[in-house]
């Protein structure tokens, strides 16, 4: 079964523009399954095969010329990274768009390759799991949505959810992992990933981690950039008008699947993950995914942050588009009240102009609300429409 991709529109754009086109993103999101259902009847080579990959390695010219004046896909195009360096030669010759489709998971070495070989030639788009829209949660139960998550395969086969979730933390843990990056200490990076999902949706204190897995500071950074790296984490940065203050003040960590969180912290159902503790901060993380979602389907880089006023209070979300702040909160409540709306209003005190005249409150309410203010109580399934509308 092929859900369609919400990245596809900005996809065929881009293949209007570029010779060549990297879509990158985790394992297991549906960058095969996109590539091929998007371009049917174009030449598919996969370096998942030996057979494939040692061709090209051993023979790229030969390999390459197999698909001469062709558009071609080349699917896990990290295994052969020499190659590229063949295909910016023929690119250079001939700079007809669209010729050159590649998919890649592991982004660091890939990505350092790609920038430096085809640097000018080359479009990359970042495919994540489905969005709201994409996963059909108008008709979901929220629980459930939380429970199975958002990668395609558990999302369209909730029975496969325990087994599939247990073999992806397995397989990115034991094998991914020592490819993106020579980790010595592997139980303590386990155990890091493991305290990054019990902090889920909260501010990201390397000290603090430091101290509870027994390693440096500068190693808890660098662990963390491979979280990201490797799209299962994201940093959301505060708000501050000085950009310089954003980039070294603290970020707030979420794991970029809901369902990650309830395998990594072990809860026991879709009802106790949603109603316990960590309910509020699985919603949050669920609406702060949807908006990087939001971004690289639109084929940029996300622009949204968080915001703490000197006294205490805090806007969840303020999303930076058509030239104004959007301040949102996230309340996993289905009773929206003025007192959530203080946050928004001072922070549109604050901005001034530069803030949106509309501000939203996302939560479980069954329709929309107007609220005081020009504010609007906003339901959940319907924020991955109006987040596209506000982002395009």
């Amino acid at each position: 079964m092929y859900v369609p991709r919400e990245l596809t529109r900005t996809f065929r754009s881009t293949l209007r523009q570029f010779p060549a086109v990297l879509i990158t993103g985790p394992r297991q999101a549906g960058k095969s399954t996109f590539i091929q259902n998007v371009m049917k009847n174009v030449p598919y080579v996969t370096f998942d095969d030996p057979l494939n990959r040692d061709f090209a390695l051993q023979d790229p010219n030969a390999f390459l010329d197999q698909y001469h004046d062709k558009r071609v896909i080349l699917d896990e195009i990290q295994y052969v990274p020499e190659i590229l360096q063949y295909i910016k030669i023929r690119i250079d010759k001939d700079r007809k768009p669209g010729v050159w489709i590649m998919t890649g998971s592991q982004q660091f070495h890939l990505m350092k390759g790609v920038s430096e070989t085809l640097a000018g030639r080359i479009a990359i788009l970042e495919l994540l799991p489905f969005n709201l829209k994409e996963n059909n949660a108008s008709k979901k139960r929220l629980e459930d949505l939380i429970w199975t998550g958002f990668f395609p395969e558990p999302a369209c086969y909730p029975k496969r959810r325990d087994l599939w979730m247990k073999s992806f933390i397995q397989t990115y843990l034991e094998r991914d992992i020592r490819q993106i990056e020579n980790i010595r200490d592997f139980r303590s990076f386990e155990i890091f990933v493991n305290l990054c999902a019990a902090y889920h949706a909260q501010e990201f204190h390397p000290a603090k981690l430091a101290g509870d897995c027994g390693v440096s500071q500068p190693t808890i950074k660098s662990w963390s950039k491979i979280l990201e790296a490797s799209y299962l984490s994201i940093m959301l940065p505060p708000f501050f008008k000085n950009f310089g203050k954003r980039i070294v003040k603290t970020p707030k960590l979420y794991f970029s699947d809901t369902s990650l969180v309830c395998s990594l912290t072990r809860q026991p159902s879709p009802e106790s993950a949603l109603r316990g503790s960590m309910g509020g901060a699985l919603f949050e993380g669920m609406i702060i995914s949807e908006v990087w979602k939001a971004f690289f389907n639109c084929g940029q880089r996300p622009a949204a942050f968080f915001w703490r006023s000197h006294s205490g209070l805090e806007v969840d979300l303020i999303i930076q588009a058509q030239g104004k702040l959007w301040p949102m909160e996230i309340k996993l409540t289905s009773t929206p009240s003025v007192n959530h709306l203080k946050p928004i209003d001072r922070f549109k005190k604050m901005a001034g102009k530069d803030a949106s005249k509309q501000g939203f409150i996302i939560c479980n309410v069954g329709e929309k609300r107007n609220l005081p203010g020009n504010n609007v109580a906003l339901p959940w399934s319907e924020f991955s429409d109006r987040l596209k509308r506000i982002i395009a």
